[in-house]
């Protein structure tokens, strides 16, 4: 009963920040200086075409009554065309959204793993050799710059060895062969995922690492631990049955959190990679001006934000029944 009304006082919560957000994107266009029509296409457009393209967007109409169309608009999923690529741009983003799924879903589900596992073992040899190369090691590769990482990536095992593809998501030659075959196209993107992959793994893993070795050596002062040792109990199975399972809390929030940001925190990634993802498309339509696309790239970013949030602190609530009250 705790958890349902938590997760009721949750919704409540997120829904109404959710409708903030909404609110504060349709003001920022429409009360930013300026004239928002020469913003959004072209500045040289006549003023006949702009104010015909006014009463197309019902620019001309009240505040209000814009409000009240952008709110309809939104929960029908109806968020215009792009002005750069002409067609909706709901189509856009689905087409998009899956590789930016693809890509930062394995790439941050491997880093945690490979993370609460190294960060486990680090805890369990605190202070001995296993533990400071580990804890450097991680420490080093969290702390590089991103763009610069992807840029050496790219360098050495694209431009030098030519052992991977420079940029893109696929080959042309290997998608447009009507006798290649699923498999082989999978291949395919997954040679071209081995880079932006890599990245990202040396990215995020160290921030994982660093997570669990720091909640292990905090678990493995409490009472039940000694109580588990008295017991007669294997170090191993104290370590991995009793100790991580609650070392891990901290974790799930940060891959949760993880997840939702790398729709938009992918922007960079994607850019220098050159993967048609969600991320480059919303650096490509703010650069472009292209409102409709940067709204709704806005939007399902603060969507898929919330409901992380909201998923994550469930989850939180479930392994700790304390958060519930």
């Amino acid at each position: 009963m705790e958890l349902r009304k938590y997760i009721t006082r949750r919704l409540i919560q997120i829904t109404i920040i959710f409708f903030v957000i909404l609110t504060v994107l349709f003001l920022m266009f429409r009360l930013a200086p300026g004239d928002p029509i020469s913003r959004m296409v072209d500045p040289d457009m006549t003023p006949e075409d702009a104010q015909r393209l006014i009463v197309q967007l019902g620019l001309d109409k009240p505040l209000g009554v814009q409000y009240i169309i952008y709110l309809k608009n939104f929960f029908t999923g109806h968020f215009g065309y792009s002005f750069h690529y002409g067609e909706p741009v709901v189509n856009i983003i689905w087409d998009r959204l899956p590789n930016t799924i693809l890509l930062f879903t394995t790439g941050i589900i491997l880093s945690a793993l490979v993370g609460v596992f190294l960060g486990k073992i680090a805890s369990w040899y605190k202070g001995k050799k296993t533990d400071g190369i580990m804890t450097v090691g991680a420490l080093v590769t969290h702390t590089l710059f991103l763009p610069w990482l992807a840029l050496i990536m790219i360098w050495i095992f694209a431009y030098k060895f030519g052992w991977f593809p420079i940029n893109g998501m696929i080959s042309d030659e290997v998608w447009l062969d009507p006798d290649n075959g699923f498999v082989i196209k999978a291949l395919d993107v997954l040679y071209h995922m081995v880079l932006p992959l890599s990245t990202l793994f040396l990215i995020h893993f160290g921030a994982y690492l660093l997570i669990m070795r720091s909640s292990m050596l905090e678990t493995l002062k409490e009472d039940y631990i000694l109580t588990a040792r008295a017991k007669g109990l294997d170090e191993k199975m104290i370590r991995n049955k009793h100790a991580a399972p609650n070392a891990a809390l901290p974790v799930v929030t940060s891959v949760g959190l993880s997840l939702a940001f790398s729709i938009n925190g992918g922007a960079l990634t994607e850019t220098v990679f050159t993967w048609p993802g969600i991320g480059r498309e919303l650096v490509f339509s703010v650069s472009q001006n292209d409102y409709p696309l940067a709204q709704a790239s806005f939007l399902l970013i603060a969507i898929v934000v919330l409901l992380s949030n909201l998923v994550v602190d469930v989850l939180y609530a479930y392994l700790d029944p304390r958060i519930r009250y």
